[in-house]
Order: structure tokens, then C-alpha cells, then sequence
């Protein structure tokens, strides 16, 4: 039944594809050779031509999604990592596409078609393959989203659900239980728990019980008719859990394990291969390959952009700053980033010269004694912040991350906060998640910490563009502090 279940889901999604591709087909044609978004030399070809590319598109469009995984669907599944691979896909099917087109040339009427050797051939237009591409994935993503909000709308309604069994109430097996009641739009039911602990027999967490004990897990799965078996017992149950392994194999069930570990993993552990052994990689780079490109390409070409613009404001400031006190217009001071390496941030200088001379590192507080006067609407505004697109230039910062901190900061904090140096994973930023959310300066770095590893651990591209408008909105930088 659950097998039936699933390819039924996975069917509707490759006729919701196919018909967003031919969808997106026709709007291709329409916008280059009726609507001409790119001017058309000469008159427009018939569009019978075209029509021949449509069998070849749906076949292959299908398959290469299904080599991609785009059909192995998953609740709960990452709506961006699903869009990533759709657009790769589209990338490839395209290629094909054009280098199909390449060797298949119709021959047609001479008086539609370019002569090549005496012999007419029809030569497709590559400016309606770009535009294909393009429309295919608006359309799919829309398909997809379409169909994914008619399925959340039918489970919320009790139908599609998949019953589930938690083994072990521990900690880790009740906050899997609270997660999965939380989003009854999954299609998830929590039927209950399979625990050995006396002491939990008549409980009931997030508003599921106790059902029975782990010898009891082949039975609660035929009399409560599971679906899905989601074992959460600790590390130190190993035993428990391959006798458990071992009985439900035979059952028509999934099983799923979640490791006691995972509060260990925040940053989205890998799962590696030695030699056919599972190794599961707990300090994996959270940004890595195409999205590490994706990300620096942007900072090159924000910093770029951003540091031309200001090239003519930036000398008045900085005379503004000199005529005060004669003093140096710049500020280099050492910060943590990337891997725990050190660099020193560069800013437009707010305070005395040498303030901190007789106290050392110490937080600025709100109307800071030691600014300037031309420091203070430096700092208000956060222009004081702008020279650090050259670190961004550079490769030492990002235009969006985690705020570096000084050294000294951050050997305290180190000792002091839970998963704090997680936030070196990746590149420093000049604004982030939790400065645009008033998590800067002088506040509560618990909260900077949870903030910080959320956008780590949910990173996009459209979660970078998200944060850059907040915090223009916001004010120029004004969350950088």
C-alpha cells in the first residue's frame, strides 16, 4: 500500500512536468517569434517545425529528471535543494536538447528554410532554446508548488497519511514526535512510542502515548497498521536497535534512524564512503562546490559594483574625518573568521585615536564617549562599515554571514557558548541574519549564535538577496555594527 502510495505521488509529479514543459514550450515560441522579447531577423517560421521537437522533449525531459531524483519524493523535502537540482537538470536537458537539434535539420520548403549545399535544412533558433530553458523551470517550480500545496491540502484533511511508530521516548525520540506533530501538513500521523522505561508506561508526549515496549514493535506495527518506523534510541541502545533492526525487516515498512548525535551535526553533516563504510562526516563544509562559486561570484560583484559607486562620496568622508583631528582616515583591526583564521577588517576610523589604549578590547556602548563627532553619524549610519567591501573584494568576508569578532571575544565566548565557533564555518559577513533581526553590537550573543547558525544551516542565494534588502530597508548597514 505505502509502495502504491508513492508511485502514485511520483506519477502526478511527472504529468504535472510534462505538462508545465510543453506549457512552457508554446510560451517559448510565443515569446520569440510572436512577441519578439529578442528582435527576429526576417519573418517567422511555421511553427510545424517545432512541433517535431515535442516528442523528443517529453521523453527526455522525464528521464533526466528521474536521473536527478527529482522523483524520489520526500515530505518535508527542502524546497531549495529541490529547485538547485531542477535548474541543473534543466541546464543539462537543454544542452541536449540543442545539441539534438544540431543534427536533426528537416527538410523543408526552400523559401522557409536556409540552403546548406544546395539542400534546404530548417536550423532551429538557439534564442528559443535559451527561452525554453528559462520558461521550463517557471513553469515546473509553479507545477510542482501547485501540486505540492493540493497534496498539503488533501493531508491536512486526513487524507494520504503516513502512521508512524517512534521507538524510544528519550529526549531525541520526543522532539522527533513534537517536529512531526508540529507539521501535520507532511501528511504524518504520530501514532504513538515504543519505550522500555517503566517510568514513561502511562505518559504522553506532544500529545502521543506510550503504546508499548520495544519487544512489542512487530506487533503495534500489524495492529496499529505503520507505515513508517523511526527509531530514536541512544548510542549506548546499540543493541537494542539491531534486535529492533532485525525483527521489522520482514515487515512492510519503512524504517528511519535518527542518530542520538544529530545535535552534533548542525551544519548539515555528509554522509562520505571509505571504501564501501558509511562514514558520516559531522564537520562538512555547509558551503561547498557550485554554492561556494555561486556565493563568491556574488560577492565580487556586489563589492565591485558598491565600491564604484561610493567612489566619489568616499573621499569627502574620509576629509570630513581628517579635518576633526588630523588624525589617520582609516581603522584596521584584528577579527576571526573562516576556519579561525585571523584578518584584520578595515573601517572608516569613529573613535579617538589609540581609545583603546588604556583599556583594551571592550565593547562599544550607544553614545560611546570615544567617537568622534563625525564617528558618531558614522556609526549611526554604519558608513564607518563600507571600506569592508575591499575585505569582501579580497576573499575575507562576504557581503552576508556571521559578524566577525576580535580574538579576545572569541576565546571567551568559545568557553561560555555552546556550538559558538560553528559560526567560523563559513566566511564573516558586513551584515547577516542576525544583525537585520537587531542582533548586533552590544546584545545578547546567545541569540546572535542561534541566529547565525540558522542562516548557516538554511543557506540560499535568495536567503542572501533576503538579508541585503532587509537590511537596506532597514537603513544603509544599518544592522552592521
Amino acid at each position: 500500500m505505502l509502495d502504491q502510495r508513492l508511485r502514485t505521488t511520483s506519477a502526478l509529479f511527472v504529468v504535472s512536468d510534462i505538462v508545465a514543459i510543453v506549457l512552457a514550450f508554446f510560451a517559448a515560441w510565443l515569446l520569440r517569434f510572436q512577441w519578439q522579447v529578442v528582435p527576429l531577423e526576417g519573418d517567422a517560421p511555421a511553427l510545424g517545425p517545432y512541433l517535431h521537437l515535442l516528442p523528443v522533449i517529453v521523453l527526455v525531459w522525464p528521464l533526466v529528471y528521474y536521473f536527478h531524483g527529482l522523483y524520489q519524493i520526500r515530505r518535508g523535502q527542502s524546497r531549495i535543494e529541490e529547485f538547485s537540482t531542477l535548474v541543473v537538470a534543466q541546464l543539462l536537458t537543454t544542452l541536449l536538447l540543442a545539441g539534438f537539434t544540431a543534427f536533426y535539420r528537416p527538410v523543408l520548403d526552400p523559401e522557409t528554410a536556409v540552403l546548406e549545399g544546395g539542400v534546404p535544412f530548417f536550423t532551429y533558433s538557439r534564442a528559443f532554446m535559451a527561452l525554453f530553458g528559462a520558461c521550463a523551470i517557471i513553469a515546473v517550480t509553479l507545477g510542482r508548488l501547485q501540486l505540492r500545496a493540493v497534496l498539503r491540502w488533501r493531508r491536512l484533511r486526513g487524507h494520504n497519511i503516513r502512521r508512524i511508530l517512534v521507538v524510544g521516548a528519550g529526549k531525541v525520540g520526543r522532539e522527533v514526535a513534537q517536529r512531526l506533530v508540529g507539521h501535520r501538513e507532511y501528511g504524518f500521523d504520530v501514532i504513538g512510542f515504543a519505550d522500555d522505561n517503566p517510568a514513561l508506561a502511562d505518559k504522553q508526549f506532544s500529545g502521543v502515548p506510550i503504546l508499548g515496549q520495544l519487544r512489542d514493535v512487530t506487533q503495534l506495527i500489524q495492529d496499529e497498521n505503520v507505515d513508517q518506523v523511526m527509531i530514536a534510541l541512544p548510542l549506548e541502545a546499540h543493541r537494542k536497535i539491531l534486535r529492533i533492526l532485525d525483527r521489522v525487516e520482514n515487515e512492510c515498512v519503512e524504517v528511519r534512524l535518527v542518530p542520538s548525535i544529530y545535535q552534533y551535526a548542525a551544519l548539515r553533516a555528509g554522509l562520505e564512503d571509505l571504501d564501501g563504510i558509511p562514514i558520516l562526516n559531522l564537520s562538512q563544509m555547509p558551503l561547498a562546490g557550485w554554492q561556494s562559486m555561486g556565493k563568491r561570484f556574488m560577492d565580487l560583484a556586489v563589492s565591485a559594483i558598491l565600491m564604484l559607486l561610493l567612489l566619489p562620496v568616499l573621499p569627502l568622508v574620509a576629509l570630513a574625518i581628517w579635518l576633526e583631528d588630523r588624525g589617520p582616515i582609516f581603522y584596521k583591526q584584528e577579527r576571526m573568521g573562516l576556519d579561525g583564521r585571523s584578518f584584520y577588517i578595515l573601517k572608516l576610523r569613529s573613535m579617538r585615536v589609540n581609545a583603546e589604549a588604556s583599556t583594551g578590547p571592550i565593547w562599544a556602548i550607544e553614545d560611546d564617549p570615544r567617537r568622534t563627532r563625525i564617528g558618531s553619524f558614522l556609526r549611526r549610519t554604519s558608513i564607518d562599515e563600507l571600506p569592508q567591501l575591499w575585505n569582501v573584494f579580497k576573499g575575507e568576508m562576504s557581503i552576508v554571514g556571521p559578524r566577525p569578532e576580535r580574538p579576545a571575544f572569541v576565546d571567551e565566548f568559545k568557553h561560555k557558548i555552546p556550538n559558538y565557533m560553528l559560526r567560523h564555518r563559513v566566511k564573516s559577513g558586513i551584515t547577516g541574519w542576525a544583525q537585520v533581526h537587531g542582533w548586533r553590537g552590544n546584545t545578547s550573543i546567545r541569540k546572535r549564535i542561534q541566529y547565525d547558525l540558522y542562516y548557516i544551516e538554511n543557506w540560499s542565494l535568495r536567503l542572501d538577496v533576503k538579508i541585503l534588502w532587509m537590511t537596506l530597508r532597514q537603513g544603509w548597514l544599518k544592522n552592521a555594527y
